[in-house]
């Protein structure tokens, strides 16, 4: 890592959020669905960093705070809301929703514990569910505020630029049966606005073939690009207090995103209880209903044959779906994945951190999840065990038995 100090700064107010379209589709899509089925629920989402800081988060309180006020001044533009109406999948009422919407600042709090910062944004999940993006990427933008900027854009540019060099090269070499393709799935990390639009726009004019679109909406409605997404864990996990019996959440959320989608945004997340315990539920139909996978946790190529000795198992052809990874990638993992599967099954890769944030600076390892719904725990319990996140040890430990899994 380059050897950047970080150092207070006092300047004045400038909002970090420069659109409430600039956030992740699935937040979108997700919004939509819950919005359609489960209008009333109430929940609470908790911020985390998973790794420790050069400096602690909780000297960022009071900027936060401003940056939290401002979000809740802010409405959807007219051009905004013409463009989410142009995507097919997004339904009329759900924008007429947005055009009178605000997020409430009473639903959100920022405290500190020790050196920790602490936020919870807690009421009916539909006006605190789009909380998590902004807050994630407010942190970030405002901690590397602090290190030299001069510094970290010159090292950043310099790994784009090795990141374009390499991918011309790759593409000089034999493809597989099915192509490479890649997008940027890092909004969420990112060391800032700017330097993600630096990196989107260069990627988009250098390498076309091979960067396929964003999950940022507001860049791909700028850059004129795909915006790509469907489902997080907070979707699934919403299911375990939707009132169905606990062992069948996963065929109800997906079932629920089947009516609501009817075939659009077909890709489905499997880690919220393991893959295997995904794969018991994934049955005939909801295969051939949905494209394709997509995988946050594990072991990839684990995970990648588990998918596709299901399908076989199912009597599918592999090559009609599509597998997504999108689990700490950067460019050569991606690749290797890609050498792997690509001759059997059509692969995708989501890549965020190692675009957006890789300036010679340790990123932060920041989330904000879904910890409570309708007054009772939900969690995941993530094929890479440090990625469960719930404190409801009895409730982890009656998720594990239901479903089968070993501590």
């Amino acid at each position: 890592m380059t050897n950047l100090t970080a150092t207070p700064t006092a300047t004045p107010f400038v909002s970090v959020v420069r659109s409430l379209l600039e956030t992740d589709l699935y937040k979108f899509s997700m919004w939509q669905a819950l919005l359609h089925w489960h209008p009333g629920a109430q929940t609470e989402y908790e911020f985390r960093c998973r790794n420790k800081p050069a400096y602690p988060l909780a000297e960022l309180k009071e900027e936060v705070e401003r940056q939290l006020d401002h979000l809740c001044t802010m409405s959807f533009t007219e051009e905004e809301l013409a463009y989410l109406r142009s995507l097919r999948y997004i339904k009329s009422d759900f924008v007429d929703f947005l055009t009178v919407f605000r997020f409430q600042r009473k639903f959100i709090t920022v405290t500190t514990e020790g050196d920790e910062l602490a936020i919870h944004a807690i009421g009916p999940q539909v006006h605190v569910m789009g909380f998590e993006i902004f807050v994630l990427y407010i942190v970030n933008e405002l901690y590397f505020r602090r290190f030299d900027q001069a510094a970290a854009l010159a090292e950043g540019r310099r790994r784009l630029d090795a990141k374009i060099a390499a991918l011309k090269e790759f593409g000089q070499q034999p493809m597989q049966r099915n192509p490479f393709e890649f997008s940027d799935f890092g909004v969420r990390r990112r060391f800032s606005a700017a330097w993600h639009d630096e990196v989107v726009e260069r990627l988009a004019a250098e390498v076309p073939e091979f960067f396929k679109g964003t999950s940022n909406v507001y860049l791909a409605m700028r850059y004129k690009i795909h915006p790509i997404g469907t489902m997080a864990h907070e979707y699934m996990q919403s299911f375990q207090a939707f009132g169905v019996r606990l062992r069948d959440f996963q065929k109800a959320a997906l079932e629920d995103w089947v009516q609501e989608f009817r075939g659009d945004l077909g890709t489905a997340l499997t880690d919220v209880v393991g893959m295997d315990a995904f794969l018991r539920d994934f049955d005939l139909y909801f295969a051939k209903l949905f494209d394709g996978l997509r995988h946050d946790s594990g072991d990839p190529v684990v995970w990648g044959e588990k998918a596709i000795a299901h399908y076989l198992k199912l009597r599918i052809d592999p090559n009609t779906k599509r597998l997504v990874f999108s689990d700490g990638l950067d460019l050569d993992k991606a690749i290797a994945l890609y050498r792997h599967f690509a001759d059997r099954i059509t692969t995708g890769f989501g890549i965020g951190t190692w675009l957006t944030n890789d300036l010679g600076i340790q990123p932060l390892n920041i989330v904000m999840k879904l910890v409570r719904c309708n007054g009772q725990s939900v969690a995941k319990l993530s094929d890479s065990p440090g990625k469960t996140m719930s404190k409801d040890e009895t409730f982890l430990a009656y998720l594990r038995q239901v479903f089968e899994i070993q501590q």
